[in-house]
């Protein structure tokens, strides 16, 4: 059972990072929602990596670019 959760949650977390990625696409190259999942699915399997992978990886190098913040 506290495995199933785990999952649950880890699948969770995975789908909010997916549909971070896909906001900063849609700002940044003006796609739609569909075209920006459909990017990110397509790169996921040209890497032969997890969507969710990929999602990440954007969503910290765009963190990085972003605005530079005051520490």
């Amino acid at each position: 059972m506290a495995r199933e959760l785990e999952e649950v949650r880890g699948e969770l977390e995975s789908r909010k990072v997916i549909d971070r990625a896909k906001g900063i696409l849609m700002k940044s190259r003006g796609l739609s929602e569909e075209a920006a999942y459909t990017l990110l699915r397509k790169t996921a399997m040209n890497q032969n990596r997890k969507i969710g992978d990929i999602a990440q990886s954007l969503v910290t190098a765009a963190g990085l670019l972003g605005p530079a913040e005051d520490e």
